[in-house]
């Protein structure tokens, strides 16, 4: 049986990330070392209120961005001022892990942020205190499995990195060395 072949941002991971994380927090064993459990992948449609049918073409594009299909969010609670109805679809999202995690973070970061206007770097700040990381697009464009002429809007897309690490400073650490482009 042929031995499995890693992505190729796992195995930097692995044979990089890894020794450099141990020596630059001083860890005592690889279990201590952070590691990325999954990425998150979410687009909340306020248009879908009034347009229903938005949320069919968000599905398809998140599809294509994620290479599996998306779990369509529903409203909690009710909300007049919104005209919002409890079980209303009002998002899709999509969690990946294991191999298409590696996959999506190595296209997103050599691929879809070079391709964003004007980068100069993500903001380092958007840690929630606990190592995890949400990075905010604001279209859909910058990945190149979405088809410009196929496209009827443009729709935002928050990306959210899970990791096992216990403090900003080492999940910031972590995603730095699996390439990620921070500001300085």
């Amino acid at each position: 049986m042929a031995e499995k072949q890693l992505p190729t941002l796992q195995k930097q991971y692995v044979e990089e990330a890894v020794p450099g994380l141990i020596e630059h927090f001083k860890y005592k064993n690889r279990s201590q070392v952070p590691q990325l459990k999954r990425i998150v992948l979410n687009m909340g449609m306020g248009s879908a209120v009034g347009n229903p049918k938005v949320i069919d073409a968000a599905v398809t594009e998140l599809a294509s961005i994620a290479g599996q299909k998306p779990v369509v969010t529903k409203a909690k609670k009710s909300i007049a001022t919104f005209k919002l109805r409890e079980g209303m679809r009002i998002g899709v999202m999509v969690t990946l892990r294991r191999d298409r995690m590696w996959q999506f973070m190595e296209r997103l970061t050599m691929l879809a942020l070079p391709r964003v206007r004007d980068f100069r770097g993500i903001s380092p700040r958007a840690f929630d205190g606990a190592g995890n990381y949400t990075l905010g697009l604001k279209e859909q464009f910058v990945f190149p499995e979405i088809q410009f002429d196929k496209v009827d809007a443009t729709r935002g897309l928050n990306v959210t990195f899970v990791t096992t690490a216990s403090t900003n400073e080492e999940g910031r650490e972590l995603l730095k060395r699996l390439g990620m482009p921070f500001r300085s």
